[in-house]
């Protein structure tokens, strides 16, 4: 098994969705000066010349203002119409390229896009704003989460990690130890200056929704409208952290279960969804699960890691009519899709945007005894899913990240913004509902929760209500009701106007089967 790295779209990659870090404590700078700069000298794209292309000066650490700087790479398609200003957008991760989602035109409305200037930026760290590159063979040789059998197992993971934070800082240079959230929140508000917006407008998908409100936390008096959408909760510690996304892994599996259960469309329609999950599990624990390989290549050999990913992922859509083909056919042994033929040789070294979770999210783990009891009381709660593979991967992935970090968790303590929007999913596999009650209570008055009753990661483009909520919200600066809901849209029966969920980089758990095609 390989390391399980996220890279989005969050969205997971995704997910999803940054200077001198955000302080925990209370007294910090609100509103400091703007961090000055010149205009954006913007030519078109090479990808679609209709959008046009640019670099920002930012310095490596806003403490140095001075110092090192890098070029933030930011990409425009102008309003259509009557120009409100710039909708500064992130699609999510974290690693996901706001560039590529203008260049893709994201998916909102044509109102939306004949009022603004969508802008997209790749935060520090990701893709075209100097990545972080890591050694592709170190990443792959790091344990999977149900590989860490005792003390030394434990003890060799964080030796490993420690090797490949130092492979990655020495690739990286000294970036690396700056691509905090917090930090990407003052390229934010120096992008916004650029742009000549007196106050932002933004939108955040997934973990862009944690830049979002970190942004409302210190520039309050800069914001003119804050669209959050699929929240993250930056104030949970390891337990909270683990227990939270197994919980949400375990009702996404409830709800698919339920579906099959009413749908006849449902591969598995008339069956005990459970107990045929339960013996592929069983299989895939004993080695005995595969995918047929290639023309003239071996089958690839499923874990219970990969059948579980493979699941979770599905959720994200949701594609639950998928997911029971799939384990319909893995149980008989046919499945229905052969694996492409593999792509030749990958570089020595790729992208990983891990580093800024691991910046964002401190999440100790004493020792193998303290990991084992995340994991039996994770199955406990997720007894169908068994874990989170997304909330496991990421605390192995950060595993003994010295402390302290740049940009700790810690409750918002936001005041003096214009209402916020904030919308999730009440089935949402990644940022679990119960984020987003929790980003609302901290927010405080500000907040308005928009709960869309349905499935799947992402509300925006969801049919008719939370759409049209949203643009209302950034066009009319009209915010929804206090305890605003809309009705859920059938599993398989919309179109998303927003990407596809995060999947794993090449060469690691679960990637075999994200190739396969939807």
């Amino acid at each position: 098994m390989r390391r399980s790295v996220l890279i989005l779209s969050l969205l997971l990659t995704a997910l999803l969705p940054l200077a001198p870090a955000l302080p925990a404590a209370a007294g910090t700078a609100r509103d400091p000066a703007p961090a000055g700069g010149r205009p954006i000298a913007w030519t078109p794209c090479p990808e679609d010349p209709a959008v046009e292309c640019g670099t920002l000066t930012v310095p490596v650490d806003w403490d140095r203002p001075r110092g090192p700087s890098f070029e933030l790479a930011v990409a425009r398609r102008k309003a259509a119409g009557a120009r409100i200003g710039s909708l500064v957008i992130n699609p999510g991760g974290p690693g996901g390229s706001g560039v590529d989602a203008v260049i893709q035109e994201f998916g909102f409305t044509p109102e939306l896009t004949s009022r603004f200037d969508v802008v997209g930026f790749d935060p520090r760290g990701v893709k075209r704003s100097h990545p972080v590159l890591c050694s592709r063979e170190l990443a792959q040789r790091a344990p999977g989460p149900l590989e860490i059998g005792g003390q030394a197992d434990f003890a060799a993971l964080l030796a490993h990690n420690e090797r490949y934070r130092q492979d990655c800082r020495a690739r990286t240079g000294p970036l690396f130890d700056h691509v905090d959230t917090g930090s990407v929140v003052r390229d934010l508000d120096a992008l916004r200056e650029a742009l000549g917006d007196r106050q932002l407008t933004f939108f955040g998908k997934s973990y862009g929704t944690l830049i979002g409100q970190l942004y409302a936390e210190r520039f309050p008096g800069r914001v003119r409208a804050l669209a959050l959408d699929s929240t993250m909760d930056h104030s949970l510690g390891t337990r909270d952290f683990l227990d939270t996304e197994s919980r949400a892994a375990q009702d996404s599996f409830d709800e698919f279960a339920a579906w099959c259960g009413r749908t006849r469309a449902c591969a598995l329609h008339g069956r005990d969804v459970r107990a045929v999950w339960a013996g592929l599990l069983e299989r895939a624990g004993r080695g005995e699960l595969t995918l047929p390989g290639g023309p003239g290549e071996p089958g690839v050999p499923i874990g219970v890691f990969d059948l579980v990913w493979q699941a979770f992922t599905s959720f994200y859509g949701p594609r639950f009519a998928d997911l029971a083909g799939l384990l319909a056919a893995l149980e008989s042994g046919e499945p229905a899709t052969r694996l492409p033929a593999g792509a030749g040789p990958l570089e020595e070294t790729f992208a990983d945007p891990s580093r800024i979770f691991c910046l964002d999210y401190l999440l100790p783990v004493r020792d193998h005894r303290e990991y084992a009891a995340h994991l039996r009381r994770s199955a406990r709660i997720a007894p169908d899913m068994l874990f989170s593979p997304l909330a496991f991967g990421m605390l192995l992935t950060c595993a003994g990240t010295p402390a302290p970090i740049p940009n700790p968790q810690h409750r918002l303590r936001v005041d003096g913004t214009p209402p916020l929007l904030l919308a999730n999913a009440l089935h949402d596999p990644a940022t679990a509902y119960a984020w987003a009650t929790a980003a609302a209570r901290q927010i405080g008055p500000e907040a308005r929760l928009l709960t869309y009753e349905g499935w799947g990661h992402g509300v925006y483009g969801r049919g008719e209500c939370p759409t049209a909520a949203f643009d209302r919200y950034l066009i009319e600066l009209e915010a929804p009701a206090r305890g605003a809901r809309c009705p859920a849209v059938l599993p398989d029966a919309t179109t998303l106007r927003t990407g596809p969920p995060t999947t794993p980089i090449p060469g690691t758990p679960g990637y075999v089967l994200a190739r396969m095609p939807a």
